[in-house]
């Protein structure tokens, strides 16, 4: 082979080549940049891809799913029990309420059928004692029939509203005398 040496390139050449040779280096530096961002790109979503496969794996992993549909199902189980506690707490107040009113019934109910007993114990007591207090009515009564006349007739007065006359007896007391006068 032969040794051809080519010839010096001119100042201005020169300076050409060196700018073109500074825009490929530019393009290819700006290529190389657009590259590693188009990898970065690729490299995260093949990280959220492979993500993304862990987390469907996850989700379609039985047990997983079935941990988590317990937890729901354990805290929709503790509030309808918590209601239910809630119920059943009221439920006891109002028994207890129940029993107490009616406890309190019945006590005064006992005290009314005590008190009527007693007052119907009195009546009976007070109707044997009718007769008595009758028959002692008739006897007073008659005994007053015979006496206050007897009693009003010995004073001046009283002689006179029992129609009498007060007359001066041969003793020299007074009596109340009735004459016939028809």
């Amino acid at each position: 082979m032969t040794d051809q040496t080519s010839p010096a390139l001119s100042d201005g050449e020169l300076r050409e080549t060196l700018d073109m040779i500074g825009t490929v280096v530019a393009s290819v530096s700006d290529r190389v940049d657009a590259q590693t961002d188009a990898l970065e790109r690729l490299n995260k979503t093949t990280t959220e891809a492979r993500q993304a496969a862990f987390a469907a794996q996850r989700q379609t992993d039985p047990e997983f799913y079935g941990q988590i549909v317990g937890e729901v199902a354990l805290k929709l189980i503790e509030v309808s029990l918590s209601d239910l506690k809630g119920t059943i707490s009221d439920l006891d107040h109002q028994t207890r309420q129940t029993v107490t009113v009616l406890k309190q019934k019945d006590d005064d109910r006992d005290r009314d059928r005590q008190s009527l007993a007693e007052r119907e114990r009195r009546i009976d007591a007070f109707k044997a004692k009718l007769p008595w207090m009758a028959f002692a009515v008739g006897v007073f009564a008659m005994v007053m029939t015979l006496t206050v006349p007897r009693f009003i007739a010995q004073f001046p007065a009283g002689c006179g509203v029992l129609s009498g006359t007060w007359t001066e007896t041969s003793a020299s007391s007074y009596v109340c005398a009735f004459f016939n006068r028809s």
